[in-house]
């Protein structure tokens, strides 16, 4: 029979020893799950038979006490007078019937002075030979008032038990009592002396709703929890802690409920809510049965379906596991759910957590694909530092567990590739483990997989161990010439459908980077721009700060190259806030190197020096941010009045390309920086030479690096020539899109035209560099042409002209190419009449008598912006 509350119970009990009491046996099982009070049931009849004045014998069987012969039957008769039990034999021996008859004819003896009570504990833990003098005397001892009760937990069956035997079971002196969970209401109030009594409203600061919640009416959780609110005397109580009273009775619930119970609860702990039974049995393996095991939790009051009803209770139940138990479960998790098809962040959150635990990770060599596919599908989901730190330490084990050298050197490229989301600095240092040392990784797996790190080291600007890499590897171009040389000489047209069209990705950022930078140095620089701007912005959409940064400082450069300092100053300081503190390694060089050249441009000098304070170590110097920064340092000690400091930097910087065999003024033309330096030393012939040799090298036909080397020669050369040089370097310059240098250019025609006595030409010339400088931003360049500054004033002495609007100078420009004022208004959409009024308030701020005096480069005065 089942019993519905604790009171009905409670008289049921009372009514079986009464009728003991009067001289008939009896048998009575008391079953529940774990922790529902059937100890305290069978304590409580053991009082009540002894106050009626019954002679009771107890004893308690325990799983450890299973496999020793007559241990219950022992314990029963201990405090009696003495039995003739037999010897003990084998553990699985039968005793034989006379032993079972001798025993239970004693004990009828005994009860003829009065009602003897045997009260077993936990019958299922019993040993077997115990048992069978048990089930004999229920069978016969009926004549005699004796009683024997007894508790069995509900997972087990009781069919297989020699005291719940199948015939046994259907004798009227036979009752079993199922006693479950305690009701919301019986939860409502706390046990007093006597189990079947409940006193008034529990004490605590939880609500009954909140008791019953949490302990599911499990008297054994109710108490612990009751004691340990007591204990912490808070209101609020806090939640239960993971070593507390009601952790250790979780703990107990969990042990007591059947030898699948322990496994089942914590393989549902693990899943957490991805939890299912069919999961929960590939958990346990074939030899368990899933399903009895979660039947048994639910009794106990500890699942709620499949769900722990506190979260406290999955803390305690995996706290009963050692550490390496729980690394093992949560990756017989992460099987059974890539099985099941479960997201990779679920899977990868399994495979790491013994990390988090303080355990060691119990991946195998059979593992590998698991770990590399869910780093894979972490880094496809929405890029986040989080997953991308859980990517890294993915490979990481994969690379730790795999045999095979090829695959294990795939694995360290992907982790350089990974880190750079991260930091430029981290992928650095990866990616020189794999490619240094006597034998490096590259070097055992063959040449074919070579040329995918010597693109990232390129990219990272190592060109020299690039270079060299594609030489072991026997690489096409590698032979008289480097993989920079190629990088400045493919064709643009080939290189500025990448960047426009490919989408950032792990494989992709060395080729967009190098693509990149092909447009930077070509003729055209300003296509770098656009294209740059493009991956910044999916670089920042992306969540990946390294990315971010090395996008931004590209841009920066590309704006720096065109002539928009402050855009440039802008973006480098991004890229700089981009990397994390104290990282970014040798590309940290980069972006610093545009601060320092843009501050330059910008006349932030004293901000310029708070930026040249990086050491220039050997590592540094092999690479080409590092040279990068040297130029700028150059460039700053020109500024400041240095040029013998400035001239050291030049040439360390032409020295190291020249070992790199890399000397490509496209990228860092440091003869013309030199001849600069030499200038200002007064060394005219030695700056030249210079000069004439950058023009006679190959890079010396790229309008760039001509008009420099044009504008040098021309303050280098015989003064009759000065003026020609000057124009021609101008038009190199405007072509290659640097406005900037093409605002320097200007400058130094204005001043040899002045000097040469065409005064109304040279204050134009002058006007037109001064109006380009200021549409750029470059204070110093502007403020070298203001009068009262120092500088020379454009037209002896007078004011300088008033700044013209947008809308003007885009017709001031129009007007310069010959336009008309009907084409120029169909080509705006304006009037004729609207046209008219600009034209004459251009003509009025910069001093000209008509469109035979519009500068013919208004149109660099149009910024590039980012």
């Amino acid at each position: 029979m089942t019993q519905a509350g604790r009171a009905s119970v409670a008289g049921a009990l009372e009514t079986v020893l009464a009728t003991c009491t009067v001289g008939r046996s009896r048998v009575v099982l008391i079953e529940g799950a774990a922790g529902c009070g059937k100890s305290h049931l069978l304590n409580a009849v053991a009082e009540r038979a002894v106050a009626a004045g019954a002679l009771v014998l107890t004893a308690a069987a325990t799983e450890a006490g299973r496999r020793v012969p007559l241990g219950v039957l022992r314990q029963l008769v201990g405090s009696a007078p003495p039995f003739a039990l037999p010897r003990t034999g084998a553990e699985d021996a039968k005793p034989t019937r006379e032993a079972m008859r001798t025993f239970c004819a004693e004990l009828c003896d005994l009860a003829l002075a009065g009602p003897v009570v045997l009260c077993l504990d936990d019958v299922q833990h019993a040993d077997a030979q115990s048992l069978h003098h048990l089930g004999y005397l229920v069978r016969h001892a009926r004549p005699a008032p004796v009683l024997v009760v007894g508790t069995v937990s509900s997972y087990v069956d009781a069919a297989q038990e020699p005291l719940c035997a199948p015939e046994l079971t259907r004798q009227p002196h036979f009752r079993r009592i199922r006693i479950g969970l305690l009701s919301a209401g019986e939860t409502a109030e706390v046990p007093a002396a006597r189990p079947w009594e409940w006193p008034g409203p529990a004490r605590t600061g939880r609500t009954a709703a909140e008791l019953h919640r949490i302990t599911g009416g499990n008297p054994l959780l109710l108490h612990a929890l009751l004691e340990e609110d007591r204990a912490a005397s808070a209101s609020p109580p806090p939640a239960p802690a993971f070593d507390g009273p009601f952790a250790t009775a979780v703990a107990a619930c969990l042990r007591r409920s059947g030898p699948g119970a322990p496994a089942a609860g914590r393989a549902v702990a693990i899943l957490a809510q991805r939890a299912t039974e069919p999961l929960v049995a590939r958990m346990l393996g074939p030899e368990d049965d899933a399903a009895a095991a979660l039947a048994a939790l639910r009794a106990c009051g500890l699942l709620d379906g499949l769900r722990f009803r506190h979260p406290a209770v999955p803390a305690a139940v995996l706290a009963d596991a050692s550490p390496r138990a729980r690394a093992d479960l949560q990756r017989r998790a992460a099987l059974v759910l890539t099985a099941a098809g479960a997201p990779a962040d679920v899977v990868a959150d399994h495979l790491l957590a013994p990390r988090a635990d303080g355990a060691r990770v119990p991946v195998r060599p059979e593992d590998f694909t698991l770990l590399t596919d869910t780093a894979e599908g972490l880094l496809a989901q929405r890029p986040g530092e989080h997953r991308t730190d859980q990517a890294e330490r993915l490979l990481e084990l994969a690379h730790g567990v795999c045999p095979d050298e090829a695959a294990r050197t795939g694995v360290a490229l992907r982790l350089a590739q990974i880190a750079a989301r991260r930091d430029p600095e981290a992928a650095e240092r990866r990616l020189t483990a794999l490619v240094t040392g006597p034998r490096s990784a590259v070097s055992a797996v063959g040449a074919e997989h070579r040329s995918r790190p010597a693109g990232m080291l390129l990219a990272q600007g190592r060109i020299a161990e690039s270079a060299a890499l594609l030489r072991e590897a026997d690489e096409p171009g590698a032979h008289g010439g480097t993989p920079f040389d190629a990088l400045l000489d493919t064709s643009v047209a080939g290189r500025e459908e990448v960047p426009g069209s490919a989408r950032l990705t792990d494989a992709t950022l060395a080729p967009l980077v190098l693509a990149v930078r092909t447009l930077l140095y070509s003729d055209r620089p300003e296509r770098a721009v656009p294209a740059s701007r493009r991956l910044l912005e999916e670089a920042e959409v992306s969540g990946a700060p390294g990315w971010r940064a090395v996008f931004a400082t590209l841009h920066a450069e590309a704006l720096l190259r065109v002539g928009d300092v402050r855009g440039a100053h802008a973006r480098a300081t991004e890229a700089l806030e981009a990397l994390p503190a104290g990282g970014g390694g040798t590309f940290r060089y980069a972006p610093v190197a545009v601060l320092v050249e843009a501050c330059g441009a910008l006349g932030r000098y004293e901000e310029a020096a708070g930026h040249i304070r990086y050491p220039v170590t050997r590592r540094v110097l092999n690479t080409l941010y590092g040279l990068q920064y040297l130029r700028a340092r150059g460039l700053h000690h020109l500024d400041l009045g240095r040029p013998q400091a400035a001239l050291a930097d030049f040439r360390r910087v032409g020295r190291q390309l020249q070992l790199w065999r890399a000397d490509r003024a496209a990228c860092l033309p440091w003869r013309t920086d030199a001849a600069q330096a030499l200038l200002r030393l007064g060394k005219i012939r030695q700056a030249r030479e210079l000069a004439e040799e950058q023009l006679a090298l190959p890079d010396g036909g790229r309008p760039w690096v001509r008009g420099q080397c044009l504008r040098l020669l021309a303050a280098t050369g015989e003064p009759g020539r000065r003026i020609e040089l000057l124009r021609q370097a101008v038009e190199q310059l405007r072509c290659s899109g640097s406005r900037l240098e093409t605002a320097r250019a200007l400058a130094d025609l204005g001043h040899a035209l002045h000097a040469d006595g065409g005064l109304s030409q040279g204050a134009a010339t002058l006007r037109a560099a001064w109006s380009l400088a200021q549409r750029m931003g470059a204070v110093a360049l502007r403020d070298e042409l203001l009068p009262g500054s120092g500088g020379v004033a454009l037209v002896h002495g007078t004011a300088m002209p008033e700044e013209l609007t947008d809308s003007e100078r885009r017709v001031a420009a129009l007007a310069a190419q010959g336009l008309t004022n009907r084409q120029i208004a169909a080509r705006l959409f304006v009037t004729a009449s609207t046209v008219e009024q600009h034209l004459t308030s251009v003509y009025r701020k910069l001093g000209v008598p008509g469109r035979g005096g519009l500068p013919a480069d208004l149109a660099d005065g149009v910024p590039v912006t980012g």
